[in-house]
């Protein structure tokens, strides 16, 4: 089992409220509020799991200023009342950042029991194998 230490176990609980505020804010129609404490506890949470240099390091690296762009930009249209462009921008930032995680994550979610074969159906299959495929930044 993989130990955490305090802090991240703080950043674990952030990222995960910060999730469900975003979630939360979505379905209630786009309340901006909500998204914006999701976003300020999203990225702090994040900070606090990997640390403050390594989250600087990862989000402002040179082949990924463009994604960076768009995700910080999209919390900051959301922070200033534009919850809808926000989003859009927001999430279109959040897939380039962490494009070189979804091979992994299709990886993992393929060998759980249930989910994987989800995930073989005719009509989904094709479209995992291609959010699956790695690809580097455009």
């Amino acid at each position: 089992m993989i130990s955490l230490t305090d802090t991240q176990k703080i950043g674990m609980g952030l990222t995960g409220f910060g999730v469900f505020f975003l979630f939360f804010g979505m379905i209630l129609f786009f309340d901006k509020a909500l998204l914006a404490i999701g976003n300020v506890l999203f990225v702090a949470g994040l900070a606090f799991v990997i640390g403050l240099e390594r989250t600087f390091r990862f989000f402002f690296q040179k082949h990924k200023m463009k994604a960076t762009g768009f995700f910080l930009g999209g919390v900051l249209v959301v922070l200033i009342g534009w919850p809808l462009i926000g989003m859009i921008f927001e999430i279109y930032g959040f897939f380039l950042l962490f494009r070189g995680f979804f091979p992994v994550v299709v990886g993992f979610i393929r060998r759980v029991p249930v989910l994987g074969s989800l995930l073989n159906l005719p009509g989904i299959r094709s479209f995992v194998d291609k959010v699956g495929e790695s690809n580097n930044m455009v």
